[in-house]
Formats: C-alpha cells, structure tokens, sequence
C-alpha cells in the first residue's frame, strides 16, 4: 500500500481563459503570485507548491468546482447561476475584463423596434449564450417566447434572425455603436471567488482559500489609491488636517531633533495630482509617492 503521510497538500484552482484571463493574472502578480502560462498549456506554473491551477472557460468553471474536479475557482457570478452550480462564494472579486464596473446581461433590441418592454416578446425569438439565465428572466415576468443559443457575434442577429438578443456588456458602446437599443438588465455581475463543497469543509483548504480571497482583495483595494509620505513642521500639522480631510487617518511620528513630524497616508490616485501642490502649500517637505500592490484592513 502507497504510504501517503508524505503527500502534499494541494488547491486546485481554475482561472478563466479568454477576456478576463489578463487582468486575473494581473490580480494574482499584484496579490504576490507569479503565474507563467505556456501559450500551448492550460496548467500555468505558479511559485506556490500548493496550488495547482488550471485555466479554462469561465462557463465551465462553476460546474468543475461543483463536481469536484475543482476545488476551488474564478468564475462570474452570472455562470454559476447559468450552471446552478452549488458552490460555496469565499468572495466577491471586484473586477471585470476593461473597467472596475460590474458586467451586465442585458435584454437588446434594434433602436427602432417596437418592444418597449420584457412583455412585448411574447411569442418573439431571443439569441443569448445564456439559455438558463434568459429562461429564468421569462418565466419571472409570465412571457413564454422562443430562445435559440448563441455561439457569439449575438448582436448581428438582430432584426435579421431574432427579435431580440440577451447579451453581456460592461458599457454599452458596443451596443450604442451597432444601434441596439437596451431594454432592461437581467442580471449584474462580478468574478467570485468560489468553493466545492467538499473542499470548504476540510480546514487546510478552507485556511488556504480565506488567506488567497483576503490578499486578492487586498490587492483589489490598491488598484486606485498610492502611498504619500512627507514632512512638516509640527506647528503646521492642525492646519494641513483642517484643509485637506481626504488626508483620513495619517500616521504621524515625531522626526528626531524636535519640531518636526513625519505623516504617511494612504490617498485616491486621482487626487494625488490637486493635493501635492496643495501639501508643499501648506508647508510640507521632502514629499513622496509610491504606489501600492496590496490595501489590507
């Protein structure tokens, strides 16, 4: 019998391919996880012994992580609901392919059609990819209309092949520029961070996924925000504080000599521009900038 006392212990995890797979493996560099994917492999190495990853499409994910193949995964929260995939969420992963937004599953039409609402497509044809989620959206509104899946390119399909489309969008302007109309929003979604079942209860791989979800959204909350260090006569201080709330919570220490005092905070990117000259205005010296991989509270 194999001895199996040495045997390491291992998360499997499943990273999406395609659009989000890049900004993921950005999430991961910036949490500390060096992933190298082979451009002809879907098992990237990672410096971490005990992960295993595996990239795939983040329609499947859900279902892997459901039926044990996984153990855990990244996945939007609209395919776990498409694949009823029972799964345990350790986190919501605040994140999409282009922009911090949340993607949305929208009901579409031609600019010039004449559905107004949900109840107008009783009896019309829709396109979407998400056959179950579209199928949910009917039934809760009382419409029985006829759906046909879709293998991509869905907003082409209208008025030609299909009254309506359901399909994913981040901002819209793919739709706007192909003249399609928005006529309601089924669903809004954001990549989580889920669990098989089996795999939450065993305490390793609990401990492992909650210490990976709090360092991804550590590495979340730095997106926008930098570090600034300077420093300031003391007498000075009250009044930098009084003019410049977005300074919250600094860290001050007294600098050696007397006098003076050093301050450290944490501020919004996009105001980092204003308050710099603001804080030499006011008095401060030797200010630094520096930009942050990881915001942990």
């Amino acid at each position: 019998m194999a001895d199996n006392s040495t045997q390491k212990n291992i998360l499997r995890l499943g990273l999406p391919k395609g659009s989000l797979q890049e900004p993921t493996l950005d999430l991961f560099n910036r949490s500390g996880y060096n992933i190298i994917v082979n451009s002809r492999s879907y098992r990237p190495s990672v410096d971490d012994p005990e992960l295993e990853i595996r990239l795939l499409r983040a329609q499947e994910i859900g279902r892997y992580v459901d039926h044990g193949f996984l153990d855990c995964g990244i996945t939007g929260r609209d395919w776990i609901a498409e694949n009823a995939a029972d799964v345990e969420v350790i986190t919501d992963l605040r994140y999409s392919k282009a922009t911090s937004m949340p993607t949305r599953w929208v009901l579409v039409v031609p600019e010039d059609s004449p559905i107004k609402t949900v109840k107008d497509l009783q009896g019309k044809r829709i396109a979407t990819e998400a056959i179950g989620l579209t199928r949910a959206y009917l039934d809760r509104n009382g419409v029985e209309a006829e759906l046909e899946f879709s293998w991509g390119a869905t907003e082409v399909k209208v008025p030609e092949m299909v009254d309506a489309i359901v399909d994913i969008t981040e901002t819209g302007s793919s739709l706007r520029a192909n003249k399609l109309r928005i006529v309601d929003t089924l669903m809004e979604s954001y990549p989580q961070f889920v669990s098989s079942k089996p795999a939450y209860a065993d305490s390793w791989k609990r401990e492992k996924m909650q210490r990976l979800a709090m360092l991804l959204n550590g590495a979340l909350e730095a997106r926008y925000k930098v570090g600034v260090k300077m420093n300031l006569p003391e007498h000075k201080l009250e009044n930098m504080l009084h003019a410049l709330p977005s300074l919250r919570r600094p860290t001050i220490s007294q600098l050696a000599g007397g006098g003076w005092v050093a301050i450290e905070t944490i501020i919004d990117e996009s105001v980092v521009r204003e308050i710099i000259p603001q804080l030499k205005a006011l008095g401060a010296e030797g200010i630094i900038e520096y930009p942050l991989n990881k915001v942990v509270h």
